[in-house]
């Protein structure tokens, strides 16, 4: 189910030679009647699987550009509920594995147990909540678990190394590898110490190590990927989108499949 698709679609990428690729979307920036075609794009263009965020009023992860694509979304009317009935339509053309990434408070107001039943019937395969500690996820992992979706755990730069193999052992479908020390948004460079903290998640991880924030470019998929399974590219993928620049795009989710090895 879920967590099974996540898996069989990173693992033939990885099983192929190449390294994952996951863009992140704002559900409904630009209406929701645009989804549909938004994600057969991405599914077309060679996505591993894609991150749908939901739009909320405090994203306190998100950087200026997801946050913007979020107002749009809200200003357009776009809901939780709307939003998993609008998936449930288009459910039987969209083959790519798709991951909600939202906070809990969205969750809490639809309510967990009947999210997650909603969740399944409209082809989700996991979600990502980056405000819930490991600490606190009782509160949803179970209704998320019994349902067969994925929660895809997150570690950041900063985390020590016990608290990463925790974290790791609950991890389903990927662990999510936060790049930098603070919100999302494209960066020039990344910190130094990127490779050596990617390689120590993957070390300990039984599951596929995505890196995610901060990256933007062609050069950064590569060079990242080289430390870890995948990567996961949220801003840069909005401002193409919403640019018209397809080819652009392409091209970004091709660095993952072009030959990983960076002279």
């Amino acid at each position: 189910m879920g967590k099974e698709r996540i898996e069989k679609a990173i693992q033939q990428v990885i099983d192929n030679g190449d390294k994952a690729f996951i863009p992140y979307i704002m559900a409904g920036d630009g209406g929701l009647e645009k989804l549909e075609d938004q994600l057969l794009f991405l599914q077309n263009s060679g996505a591993t699987v894609v991150e749908l965020g939901v739009p909320f009023s405090d994203p306190v992860a998100d950087g200026p550009t997801i946050q913007a694509a979020g107002l749009r979304a809200l200003k357009a009317g776009v809901t939780l509920d709307k939003l998993l009935r609008k998936l449930k339509e288009i459910k039987d053309s969209i083959e790519v594995p798709v991951v909600l990434m939202t906070y809990i408070n969205p969750l809490l107001q639809y309510g967990v147990e009947k999210l997650a039943i909603d969740a399944k019937a409209a082809g989700v395969s996991g979600f990502i909540i980056p405000d819930v500690p490991m600490e606190e996820e009782g509160i949803i992992a179970p209704y998320l678990s019994s349902e067969e979706l994925a929660l895809i755990r997150l570690v950041t730069i900063t985390s020590p190394i016990e608290r990463i193999k925790e974290i790791v052992s609950h991890s389903d479908g990927f662990v999510y590898a936060v790049t930098v020390a603070g919100i999302t948004g494209a960066r020039a460079t990344l910190q130094s110490t990127l490779d050596s903290y990617l390689q120590k998640v993957k070390e300990v991880s039984p599951v596929p190590v995505l890196a995610g924030f901060g990256i933007s470019t062609p050069e950064q998929v590569k060079q990242t990927s080289q430390h870890c399974d995948g990567v996961i590219v949220g801003s840069k993928v909005i401002e193409f989108i919403r640019g018209g620049k397809d080819q652009e795009l392409v091209e970004l989710i091709g660095a993952s499949r072009l030959g990983i090895a960076v002279e």
